[in-house]
């Protein structure tokens, strides 16, 4: 099926719920049926959760990776007695089973907005990965598709649907620390290189045409594949766009900012000689106007990627986990958020905040806990409003525009200014010639949606 009879015949009007699938939603009661759209890594972690929960199946797999399916299916389905999923490789084919109410996009980045156009268009509800957005293009696209259409799109900020990163956004924004002027984002996490790696003949089972789908066309090469392709500026956007997301985004929320006017950003891939393409180490700035504030009237954040030996800085992050969750502290890894106000400073991570007020920095109010963002989206799909819970994939594309504003600037080697307003880079054509890309067709993000 080419894409336009495949977009021809999944798009209809804006009004309807469930646009494309074979019947209508009828209450609580009715058994959820996902599709996981990328199984081989975070994948499967979204099959676990969806299975755990009541009434709600994970009915089918998509993977161009047929090698995949049987590993897979056999550890979280036949092993616990669960039905076999169906299997596809071409999301397309996905996309035409009216059984499929709702899709899980777990694939590469450069897959994220294309498959999840493609699923509201479908009438699909809709659960994005972060980044939502591979480019700036790709999240306004994005953002205007979940608009559009009268389906559930949620962002892959996890942390949001957490007590944690709530309470923490209700302190700040109730003045816990008066004015927040600063943010800062850490992600230090230890990552070895990838080496070198040559070229080679495609694996059996691997659909490496839909794999690479927008991206230009390249030999198989196992450094442009399974995880590595983070590393790589075709399909990732190095670790500011791969755990850096979820810390730029508790920045972006604890500042209550949307999008900067001042950006730069410095690094480089750092100590070993191999095939990554993005740097390992980042210092990202944003500036962003702070009409309320005192002084220059004017909030900072701050990021930094390390991928070795680093501080903790602060005793939040002393502690050792024990913990597989891949957000969690270890002794190799800082993840997770500082802010800096008028009475004091916060540490956070994953499953706590804390405060420190005054000159002599004494323990103030603190705060923790964790929920289901998975269920949460499926408790959505129970009493559908898509106007209301749409709000998140707003919020997500902000979050992921830094990413891509950071990386544009690193890439460029300069400093830039930027119109929230107009979404433009004034007067540099260079620097907006970033915010998009050029697509291989038929793997297009349509410029209309």
């Amino acid at each position: 099926m080419n894409r336009r009879n495949f977009l021809k015949q999944s798009s209809v009007a804006a009004g309807a719920i469930l646009i494309g699938t074979h019947r209508a939603w009828a209450g609580a009661n009715n058994r959820i049926r996902l599709a996981v759209v990328g199984i081989h890594g975070m994948g499967q972690n979204h099959i676990k959760a969806y299975n755990a929960l009541p009434n709600t199946e994970v009915a089918a797999l998509c993977d161009i990776d047929e090698n995949l399916f049987p590993e897979v299916i056999a550890k979280h389905f036949t092993a616990k007695n669960l039905r076999a999923p169906k299997t596809y490789t071409d999301i397309r084919k996905l996309l035409e089973d009216k059984e499929i109410d709702a899709i899980s996009v777990v694939t590469p980045n450069h897959w994220h907005t294309l498959a999840s156009i493609w699923g509201i268009q479908a009438g699909k509800h809709v659960s994005v990965e972060k980044p939502c957005c591979h480019n700036f293009f790709e999240g306004q696209q994005l953002v205007a598709a979940s608009k559009k259409y009268r389906v559930l799109v949620q962002d892959g900020a996890e942390q949001r649907s957490n007590p944690c990163a709530q309470t923490m956004a209700k302190f700040l924004q109730e003045g816990g620390l008066g004015e927040v002027y600063m943010a800062k984002g850490l992600c230090y996490k230890w990552r070895k290189t990838i080496g070198r790696h040559e070229d080679e003949p495609v694996p059996q089972g691997v659909h490496y045409d839909l794999w690479q789908g927008p991206a230009p066309a390249r030999p198989f090469n196992r450094n442009r594949f399974h995880y590595e392709w983070h590393w790589n500026w075709d399909y990732g956007n190095g670790d500011l766009g791969n755990q850096g997301v979820h810390e730029l985004d508790i920045a972006r929320w604890g500042l209550g900012v949307k999008l900067p006017t001042k950006i730069s950003a410095i690094g480089g891939h750092m100590m070993f000689n191999d095939d990554q393409q993005t740097p390992n180490v980042l210092m990202a700035m944003f500036e962003f106007p702070n009409p309320d504030g005192g002084g220059d009237k004017k909030k900072i954040l701050q990021f930094e990627v390390r991928p070795w030996v680093s501080n903790s800085e602060d005793a939040l992050w002393m502690k050792k986990s024990n913990t597989d969750d891949y957000m969690a502290t270890s002794a190799g890894n800082t993840v997770g958020n500082l802010f800096f106000g008028s009475k004091g400073y916060m540490a956070k991570d994953v499953n706590e905040w804390r405060t420190f007020l005054g000159e002599k920095r004494e323990p103030g109010p603190t705060g923790k806990g964790l929920d289901n963002h998975y269920q949460k989206f499926v408790e959505a799909i129970r009493a559908p409003d898509p106007e209301t819970f749409n709000r998140s994939i707003q919020e997500g594309f902000y979050s992921c525009a830094l990413i891509h504003l950071g990386n544009i600037s690193y890439r460029l080697g300069r400093s830039l200014e930027f119109d929230p307003a107009t979404m433009r880079f004034p007067h540099d054509q260079e620097a907006n010639a970033m915010l998009t890309r050029e697509y291989r067709a038929p793997f297009i993000v349509p410029e209309k949606v």
